[in-house]
């Protein structure tokens, strides 16, 4: 019998509890930490005592390359190997079959954040501080990223992580480095950032809040520095992407090149004292980095918005007195035949979906035409993923998944969560 968290139908829905109290053990169905007791031990959250060496040498084997993980297959969306998606929701997952190492540090390229905090990494992680009146939230990039002021956004006042990449998030919230994480997953132009929805499905954290972001493209570069001498603009590729008419009409004849993150492109400017080069980031940037805003504005449509998602280790308690918006995915071993009665199910209750996306089931990503197996033509094999807009604690929405539950082979509530119902403005700034 299918697994079905942390949100269950009827009558299963009236199990959903959870604990919050503090301090709490580390998730046993992440990884076991063991350490001895040293000189320099000291007192964990999980009352254990044990040193910082031992605690970091422990935590550092958690790495995050994923190219070794999809070899592997043990860690790909779903869970274990074929046959058994449904692993990552609820069911244990065997540390050996991890396959996690060592990642390396960031590019001695962007070593100059003597007043800006350095990017965390794997190995970084040390003992989670104790918990604290301040939030202290993950986002991937450096500061003056459109991520962290997402996080400032979603939680005003918080202590803001930068993490080196999205895996980091997800993993510094796992091993309570970090209270939260603010991560992407669509843009208005760019649409959904597919790798943050491949990590939701992976990890086990929770969608708890989303937060809409307008996102206002500068053109920086070094003081002094006038746009005719330049010959290389880089930032991410959606930035690029998204500014792409506005670079032509500025009659910029430059190089457009790909970098990690739209600040971590202003980092690298200022850190390698690059003339001929801009940067596509925000102006809060340009204040952080030393760097002169060229053009303001740059982005080549006003209604540029990016929706962010916050992530936590336990879910929240769904309610009505307050737009709610919920969060699944699921996949049928039927191909998409199934696919209209599930949507079915949701129009027969009045319930308005507000996206569907798909990606490819990565544990068995085609399947043969005929059923004999003899056949030639192949389809692929899909993981989708839904929002609606409902609250998980309506009878409605119950219902809903419990008819959605007999159509598909697996499926998991990835979080039932208030919308963000701010006003936004396209002329307004980040």
């Amino acid at each position: 019998m299918q697994a079905f968290s942390p949100y269950s139908p009827v009558p299963a829905f009236r199990t959903f509890h959870h604990r919050r109290s503090f301090p709490r053990l580390l998730p046993v169905h992440f990884f076991t930490v063991q350490c001895v007791h040293g000189p320099e031990s000291f007192s964990a959250q999980n009352g254990v005592g044990l040193s910082r060496a031992d605690w970091q040498s422990s935590c550092a084997i958690l790495a995050s390359n994923v190219v070794s993980q999809q070899q592997s297959g043990d860690l790909s969306a779903g869970g274990g190997g074929a046959g058994h998606v449904a692993s990552v929701n609820g069911h244990k997952t065997n540390v050996e079959n991890l396959n996690l190492v060592r990642i390396g540090k960031i590019s001695d390229a962007y070593n100059i954040t003597k007043l800006q905090p350095k990017p965390l990494t794997i190995t970084d992680f040390s003992p989670a501080p104790m918990h604290g009146e301040k939030l202290r939230v993950a986002y991937q990039g450096v500061p003056g990223a459109y991520s962290e002021a997402a996080a400032g956004k979603a939680y005003p006042n918080c202590d803001a992580i930068p993490c080196d990449q999205f895996e980091v998030a997800f993993q510094a919230v796992e091993l309570w480095i970090a209270d939260r994480a603010v991560l992407p997953v669509e843009n208005s132009l760019g649409g959904s950032i597919h790798r943050n929805y491949d990590l939701l499905l992976r990890h086990r954290l929770h969608i708890v809040g989303e937060v809409q972001l307008p996102v206002h493209h500068c053109l920086l570069a070094l003081p002094g520095v006038r746009k005719e001498y330049l010959n290389r603009v880089i930032s991410h590729p959606q930035a690029l992407a998204q500014c792409e008419l506005t670079l032509t009409k500025l009659g910029l004849n430059v190089t457009r090149e790909a970098v990690d993150d739209t600040a971590g492109a202003a980092e690298y400017i200022a850190a390698n004292n690059l003339l001929d080069t801009a940067a596509i980031a925000s102006a809060r940037a340009a204040e952080l980095y030393g760097l002169q805003v060229i053009a303001d504005g740059i982005q080549d449509d006003s209604n540029n918005v990016t929706r962010f998602v916050m992530l936590a280790r336990d879910p929240i308690i769904p309610r009505t007195d307050r737009p709610f918006k919920t969060s699944i995915v699921f996949a049928h071993d039927k191909g998409t035949s199934a696919l209209f009665k599930v949507l079915s199910a949701f129009a027969f209750r009045n319930i308005s979906l507000t996206k569907i996306e798909s990606r490819p089931h990565r544990n068995c990503p085609i399947r043969l035409v005929d059923d004999a197996n003899v056949g030639t033509a192949k389809h692929f094999e899909y993981m989708f993923y839904v929002d609606f807009e409902a609250s998980m604690a309506e009878t409605r929405a119950q219902n809903a998944l419990a008819e959605v539950q007999e159509f598909t082979s697996f499926l998991r509530v990835l979080g039932s969560y208030p919308m963000d119902m701010t006003p936004w403005s396209p002329s307004g700034r980040d």
